[in-house]
């Protein structure tokens, strides 16, 4: 059940159905955009779909494009929502799990100092992939996350490749698992950018942090 009216549903819709447009890409401090906008964050390791669901927000194929080799890319790409309304940042994977202390330092140089740097970014959006659950990699993250007083809400991914008997209490468990992590957002949205699942709610939500 969705936490949303039907008419903030339709409202986020036509919003995300609207003009939006690449921004620019970041690799250093330096080069952000003003921060004359509301923005939100997508983080994830780099096989999570990130991507996909961007795309799927937006109504959009090619929008956000995956690197063909996951983990290379670490650039900030900033999408414009509006024109002018929101920026949607694409953040860089934080790699495979095999070294997630390595990955996290890694990850943390460019994106961290970026979120620490943005009053104007109002949450940062974790994707967990729903056929692997929280991973030591993603706890990395959101303690780095957690200590930089920067808010976090878990999106589960790929929700259409698990057995729907299994979501229920894949959300339980995630849930459980967010309750030791001070900047957590308790809610955890389930999504499937292939179907559409979750798509409306994680829309809404987005707009009713601007």
């Amino acid at each position: 059940m969705s936490d949303f009216t039907p008419e903030q549903i339709e409202a986020a819709r036509k919003v995300f159905a609207g003009p939006v447009d690449f921004a620019k890409g970041v690799v250093r401090l330096d080069g952000l955009p003003d921060a004359d906008r509301s923005e939100i964050a997508f983080a994830g390791r780099s096989n999570v779909g990130k991507s996909s669901l961007i795309n799927g927000l937006c109504n959009r194929k090619s929008l956000a494009r995956a690197s063909n080799t996951p983990g290379r890319t670490q650039e900030i790409n900033f999408f414009d929502l509006g024109p002018g309304r929101l920026y949607i940042v694409d953040l860089p994977g934080y790699g495979f799990a095999e070294a997630p202390k390595k990955n996290v330092d890694v990850w943390s140089r460019l994106n961290l100092n970026y979120l620490r740097s943005r009053s104007n970014v109002k949450r940062v959006f974790v994707l967990i992939d729903s056929r692997r659950g929280i991973g030591q990699v993603d706890l990395g993250v959101m303690e780095q996350l957690d200590s930089s007083a920067v808010q976090y809400q878990v999106v589960l991914t790929k929700a259409d490749k698990i057995k729907k008997s299994e979501l229920a209490p894949l959300i339980e468990a995630t849930k459980a698992a967010l309750m030791k992590q001070p900047a957590a957002h308790p809610h955890v949205i389930a999504t499937s950018s292939e179907k559409g699942e979750g798509l409306p709610e994680l829309r809404a939500t987005i707009l009713s942090l601007l």
